[in-house]
């Protein structure tokens, strides 16, 4: 995967080019107003974005509020089929539960529809957080300078053979565009990820300390603070660094502020999306065999574990990727304590009544649809029969045909045998079953008519 060139993959990437331009945007006007920081960028992308899909977030939260007040109405209609597995209950239970979801305006798949729309969405977030180079012009010019020098000493072999763990462990996680058709983007990918000592060991192989980029320092000196540095620092972290990372150097000079920033990372993001699935509406059920209790536990087990994942992640990941986690989060809780006033203020009686008129729109195209599919389904079973008894009729008219045609011609047969000779001498067709059968008959008729002359 080419890291720095932009994600060309059907629908995301069409949604993370236009995320990168929001991103670009955004970096562009803290640039102008003198601070040029991809944290707060990240922080007020996460707050744009977030606002962008409230309309969506509230949908949804609308949605389960609705579904928690139905559920008790589903699961009377589903005890009352409760083990009854026949066509005709199986058809009454899903027309009864689609009546109860049109009553309440809201659609079985909805929250699934949901989610598949914010799903892109979600990935290319992702994508452009962890790529801003390929994004954000700026960045990628002010690390395209370094590249074009390190290219024109060496063509970047000292950073696929330098023989430093570290180094090696980040070109091979990213540095998949250094080809000889992309030199330059896979450098900058590479420089993009490298970590502050890591950086500082190539600068100083490669004499990059006092590049410039309009006109400004692109390394930090002892003196001036260079623009990579001017980026990546939020509170004294460097954005591009892991928290593990930032742990593991300042306990060495004992920075004990930088590793408590550095630890407040993933404990937030622990904690703020616990506090947010606390805060997300829930539905009460109390049918502990019922698919949808199951599916709930499972549910909630996945919001026990996730925080945990998530304080994992952003301890391994780099600190920007973990400040997008928690300025989420924080922001998705604020949002979600508004939403549910907003909510829990909503007249649902009214709301229902509203939709019952709507609901009776649609239970007549259901059943108008259900008709429709009913007729045609007794019509395809009507047509199979009529087939199987034209097949049989076809079948037995033709044997019937064809034992009267063979008797027909053994009569006429017979008769011609019986006028060239009475004794049944002759022709061979005498000699056949239905000639033999015609000359017993009249032997009975004969003997019939003596009896009765006597």
């Amino acid at each position: 995967m080419i890291f720095l060139t932009q994600n060309s993959t059907f629908i995301i990437g069409q949604v993370a080019w236009l995320l990168g331009k929001i991103m670009e945007g955004i970096f562009t006007v803290i640039d102008f107003i003198g601070l040029p920081n991809i944290g707060l960028a990240i922080i007020l992308f996460t707050i744009v974005v977030n606002l962008l899909l409230l309309p969506l977030t509230i949908k949804q939260q609308k949605f389960s509020k609705l579904s928690a007040k139905l559920q008790p109405e589903v699961q009377a209609i589903q005890n009352k089929y409760k083990g009854k597995k026949d066509n005709d209950s199986m058809l009454a239970q899903n027309q009864e539960i689609q009546e109860v979801y049109a009553k309440y305006g809201v659609s079985p798949s909805g929250s699934c529809v949901q989610l598949l729309i914010q799903m892109p969405i979600l990935f290319a977030l992702y994508r452009v957080i962890q790529s801003m180079p390929a994004y954000v012009g700026k960045i990628k010019e002010t690390f395209g300078v370094l590249a074009d020098a390190i290219i024109g000493v060496d063509g970047g072999n000292f950073l696929q053979n330098s023989g430093i763990d570290s180094i090696a462990n980040t070109v091979n996680m990213y540095g998949r565009a250094m080809t000889a058709d992309n030199l330059r983007n896979g450098v900058i990918d590479v420089l993009h990820k490298l970590s502050t000592a890591d950086m500082t060991t190539v600068a100083q192989h490669y004499n990059l300390t006092n590049l410039t980029y309009q006109g400004e320092l692109i390394l930090s000196s002892d003196t001036t603070r260079g623009l990579i540095d001017t980026y990546n620092n939020f509170l004294g972290m460097n954005m591009g660094n892991s928290p593990a990372y930032i742990v593991s150097e300042a306990l060495k000079v004992g920075a004990w502020g930088l590793v408590i920033g550095a630890i407040a990372i993933p404990v937030l993001s622990a904690v703020t999306q616990w506090i947010n699935v606390k805060l997300m509406p829930t539905q009460n059920n109390d049918s502990k065999d019922s698919p949808e209790n199951s599916m709930m536990q499972s549910m909630k087990m996945m919001n026990m574990i996730m925080p945990l994942m998530s304080a994992w992640f952003c301890y391994s990941l780099p600190c920007g990727m973990g400040l997008y986690w928690v300025a989420g989060s924080v922001f998705r809780s604020i949002q979600q304590v508004v939403i549910n006033k907003h909510i829990d203020k909503m007249d649902f009686d009214e709301l229902i009544k509203k939709n019952s008129v709507k609901s009776a729109k649609k239970l007549e195209k259901l059943k108008a649809q259900q008709e429709r599919l009913n007729a045609y389904s007794n019509m395809n079973t009507r047509n199979i029969q009529s087939k199987a008894n034209v097949n049989q009729g076809t079948s037995s008219s033709t044997g019937t045909s064809s034992v009267a045609s063979k008797a027909n011609t053994a009569s006429k047969s017979s008769t011609a045998a019986k006028g060239k000779n009475a004794s049944g001498q002759g022709s061979g067709t005498s000699g056949s079953i239905m000639a033999k059968a015609n000359m017993v008959k009249q032997y009975n008729e004969r003997n019939g008519s003596n009896k009765n002359n006597k």
